[in-house]
């Protein structure tokens, strides 16, 4: 049987712009590829010049995962019932941050169980994004008890995301993400060189045209430092110490 990689998001574009590389790394070695995303992040912002309304957000957004997608090589697009929560205020039980633990742990453990992944990925949430984290800890809690053989964040360093913040501390110093923290570099126990995936990935970044990308503007090496090594942290089975991963299959 084929080895199978799940990737579990909050939001279009998480899928591109979080775990992008790792999808075309796992592609390929001839992984099989889902990614399950939870919303159509309805509540995000158009990006300036984009010409997409609110109200036609989560049509384009949804569109928008399926072209990146098939540009990072994944089989399977799997969209939940889970509203985008926002980055604050109040969420009724649409939402991935309002609906029940529960409930959002089963959605995704139900397409765990119809997938059948050997591996499973979802996002670290050092960016403080409240969805993020409400999917983090949904995905780790649904593969319990599953055949799931190892799951993983994906990782945003710690130290590249101070260099980011200091960058739009100036560039745009009204982002809402100016409080992430980043994944300490001691906790990352997998490294992926992915600088020959780069250009796959730009194409899929910018599939996404009606959100601005966290990479746009950045300077060129710190840039690259993002996009091209993949960091993740192995949480099942639990890290025991010893040399870092440099492939997940």
């Amino acid at each position: 049987m084929r080895q199978r990689l799940m990737v579990v998001v909050a939001h279009p574009d998480d899928e591109s712009f979080g775990c992008g590389s790792t999808l075309l790394h796992a592609a390929a070695a001839g992984v099989t590829t889902a990614v399950v995303c939870a919303t159509r992040g309805e509540a995000g912002d158009p990006a300036p010049g984009s010409h997409v309304g609110h109200a036609e957000l989560a049509r384009v957004r949804e569109r928008e995962l399926h072209e990146a997608a098939n540009i990072l090589g994944v089989s399977s697009v799997r969209l939940l019932d889970f509203t985008d929560s926002g980055m604050a205020g109040d969420a009724d039980a649409s939402t991935l941050v309002g609906a029940p633990f529960g409930a959002v742990r089963d959605a995704v453990r139900g397409q765990v169980e119809d997938f059948r992944p050997h591996v499973v990925i979802t996002l670290d949430a050092a960016d403080g994004h409240r969805d993020h984290a409400r999917i983090r800890d949904a995905t780790v809690a649904a593969v319990e008890g599953t055949q799931v053989q190892r799951v993983y964040l994906q990782c945003l360093s710690q130290e590249l995301m101070q260099r980011w913040l200091e960058h739009a501390r100036i560039a745009t110093p009204d982002s809402a993400y100016l409080t992430a923290s980043g994944t300490p570099d001691p906790l990352v126990t997998t490294l992926l060189d992915s600088a020959d995936l780069l250009p796959l990935r730009e194409k899929a970044i910018a599939a996404h045209g009606s959100q601005v990308s966290p990479y746009a503007g950045l300077p060129p090496d710190l840039y690259r430092n993002f996009l091209t090594v993949e960091r993740l942290q192995r949480v099942v089975p639990p890290w025991s110490g010893g040399e870092r991963e440099t492939g997940l299959f």
